[in-house]
């Protein structure tokens, strides 16, 4: 039996902390009846992921996922939700429904993991050498404004259509004096 040195167990719970703190996010954000606790799980996941990124050496993409998903848009889900109007209408209990839908997202969830393992086995993944960096922030935003300018771009207006959606939310939420 091999003895692993501290520092590896020290950096394999970090990892596992990284992980479990994202993927109970996820069930927060998915299980969750009530919108807020909803927006909190979320919050909760990219932690998590900021986290991962950190352990992946990408210190810049970790502060950036904090600051634009939860510094950002969390907190705008959160103001539109503060802006809505608070008496919501008792939803019919649809118990059945939940189980359908609950079967098929663990049916495609199990399928895109199965496909994503399968690939990772037998997939090479050697990065071209023309892209490789050393990964300052000057070089990351290079990249941004020339290779990767129509992702950037995208990212953009994801963020721009979240706003949108959180203002539309806050908006027919709310009664007319």
């Amino acid at each position: 039996m091999k003895a692993f040195p501290a520092s590896e167990i020290i950096v394999s719970a970090i990892f596992i902390l990284c992980l479990a703190t994202t993927g109970l996010g996820a069930l927060i954000a998915a299980l969750s009846v009530r919108i807020i606790r909803s927006v909190c799980g979320l919050a909760i996941c990219c932690i998590g992921l900021a986290g991962l990124y950190y352990f992946l050496h990408s210190p810049f993409l970790a502060l950036m996922e904090i600051l634009i998903y939860v510094g950002a848009v969390c907190v705008t889900i959160v103001f539109a939700i503060m802006l809505a109007e608070p008496d919501e209408q008792p939803q019919p209990d649809r118990h059945g429904a939940n189980i359908l839908w609950g079967g098929i997202a663990l049916t495609v969830s199990v399928a895109l993991l199965w496909g994503l393992w399968r690939l990772s086995c037998e997939a090479d993944f050697t990065s071209p050498p023309n892209l490789m960096t050393d990964g300052s922030i000057r070089a990351i935003g290079i990249s941004l404004l020339t290779t990767y300018s129509l992702a950037f771009e995208l990212i953009s207006l994801v963020l721009f259509v979240a706003i949108l959606g959180a203002l539309a939310i806050a908006r027919t939420g709310r009664t007319k004096p």
